[in-house]
């Protein structure tokens, strides 16, 4: 199983390294078609049924299938022996991170419901400093993963 894993390595990487870029894609533009939805479709007979119908289409076609296939690659190269290194505090940061990002996700979702339902209760503004929360969870990622402190 250890050949296997090693072998491969780079290919589950190169895999879990583009599904984490679609996945944050996501989670960066979503919120902003929240805003966009709050604040601009009130003014345009059916542009509610045309933002909630692509967050769906964000949120289901590609964020969640790249989530599960970052989540998966993921745990792939953690179980590859040699890769991570317990006794360092950087992967407990990731995880951490990789975690509250997961949180995230899972709260946008509930947004769009919300938008569905026709009970969103939160303003441009407050999705707008929603939207910070990615930036910051990939900064604290991309730190750990590279400088490995």
């Amino acid at each position: 199983m250890t050949d296997l894993l090693f072998t491969l390595y780079p290919w589950v990487k190169s895999l879990h390294i583009m599904a984490v870029l679609s996945w944050m894609a996501g989670l960066f533009y979503l919120p902003r078609l929240f805003v966009h939805h709050v604040e601009q479709a009130q003014s345009v007979e059916g542009a509610s049924e045309i933002f909630t119908m692509m967050q769906g289409k964000l949120l289901y076609i590609i964020m969640r299938p790249a989530m599960i296939v970052a989540w998966v690659c993921g745990l792939i190269i953690v179980a590859t022996p040699g890769i991570v290194d317990w006794n360092y505090f950087w992967p407990w940061t990731k995880g951490a991170g990789v975690i509250a990002m997961t949180g995230f996700h899972i709260w946008l979702a509930k947004r769009h419901k919300d938008f569905v339902a026709g009970q969103n209760t939160l303003s441009g503004r407050q999705y707008r400093l929603m939207n910070e929360v990615p930036t910051v969870l990939m900064i604290i990622i991309v730190l750990s993963v590279i400088l490995k402190f």
